[in-house]
């Protein structure tokens, strides 16, 4: 959960927002991760246009709770702000983002006591991931993991995208 500093109206990083972590069973939003998991979610694909493909791997969504103050949880309606799949990140890294202010931050900025849920997300994310792509044919996969590796490559700087010898060399590392 984010919420905006005090006469702030945005709770993007960097901006002094308070931070407040749940987990996937937190009771206070249970009527709503049920809800949106069981009737909204297999709805969104199709109605992108998307109804024969996967929701993406990473993922977020923005709920603003829309019932007046006191509404019981089980009566609470929620309206999606915003569905984030092209920047996602992951809160307990922010220590790990580099800025103007903070151009040499890295992995090890993270607080230790963060430590364990980043390597549980990513050890996740990672396990999906492969699983996604063990569902794609052999021929398919070694061309799905290069395009996968330029859009990484791509995020981070444009040029590495286009760099042939780089990518050769990092899908010669994968195969090894």
């Amino acid at each position: 959960h984010k919420k905006p500093k005090e006469g702030g109206i945005s709770a993007v990083g960097g901006t002094g927002s308070i931070y407040t972590y749940y987990g996937p069973k937190e009771k206070k939003f249970a009527n709503l991760t049920k809800s949106f998991a069981t009737t909204d979610l297999p709805k969104i694909m199709p109605a992108l246009g998307l109804g024969d493909e996967p929701i993406p791997l990473w993922w977020t969504s923005d709920f603003i709770n829309s019932s007046p103050p006191g509404t019981d949880a089980k009566d609470e309606k929620w309206i999606v702000g915003e569905f984030n799949c092209s920047c996602v990140g992951i809160s307990k890294c922010l220590a790990a983002y580099c800025k103007d202010d903070t151009p040499n931050a890295c992995y090890t900025d993270i607080a230790k006591k963060d430590l364990a849920d980043v390597k549980k997300i990513s050890s996740l994310l990672g396990k999906k991931g492969l699983a996604i792509l063990a569902k794609i044919s052999s021929s398919k996969r070694a061309s799905a993991a290069e395009e996968s590796l330029k859009q990484i490559l791509g995020s981070v700087n444009p040029s590495l995208a286009s760099n042939s010898v780089l990518v050769d060399k990092l899908m010669e590392w994968k195969r090894s």
